[in-house]
């Protein structure tokens, strides 16, 4: 984990910068700061867009008493898209705006799908659904009698 924290916060930025240091000397420095301001407020501006809908389309099935779990994954990722987008660079524009493309956030979300499902069904015998999963022997009721402080009083 700390390694793949090392590569996020030092080789991305590196690549970055050495992305816009070719892409200025292929065309100009107007070009290339105009580009990154150009992608940062349009993918600002898209990513507030398709967050209201998606804001949207979470309260319609909460009001169905449906579970939003795909709103719920589209608002994760468009705003890790926005974050991506205001961030200067080529690369992270490309990933930021492909986060924004209904259709690849489709596939990220059966991805994520199948991951959480192979995840989970490790902790059930196989064959068996979750919640016929025998309780573990040290669980058991244990019948207590509660007594109401007022009838105490009352009692008395």
């Amino acid at each position: 984990m700390l390694f793949r924290l090392l590569l996020l916060f030092t080789v991305v930025p590196m690549v970055e910068l050495v992305l816009l240091l070719v892409l200025a000397d292929h065309t100009s420095w107007y070009f290339t700061v105009a580009l990154v301001l150009v992608t940062g407020i349009v993918g600002a501006a898209l990513a507030r867009w398709q967050g209201l809908r998606c804001v949207h389309r979470l309260q319609q099935q909460a009001a169905a008493g449906q579970v939003p779990a795909d709103p719920l994954m589209d608002g994760l990722m468009i705003l890790v898209a926005g974050a991506l987008l205001v961030t200067p660079g080529v690369l992270t524009d490309l990933v930021g705006f492909a986060l924004l493309a209904p259709p690849v956030r489709g596939a990220l979300k059966r991805r994520a799908r199948r991951h959480w499902e192979l995840r989970f069904r490790a902790f059930h015998p196989p064959g068996e659904p979750p919640s016929a999963a025998p309780h573990p022997p040290h669980d058991r009721i244990i019948d207590v009698p509660v007594k109401d402080p007022d009838e105490e009083e009352q009692a008395e």
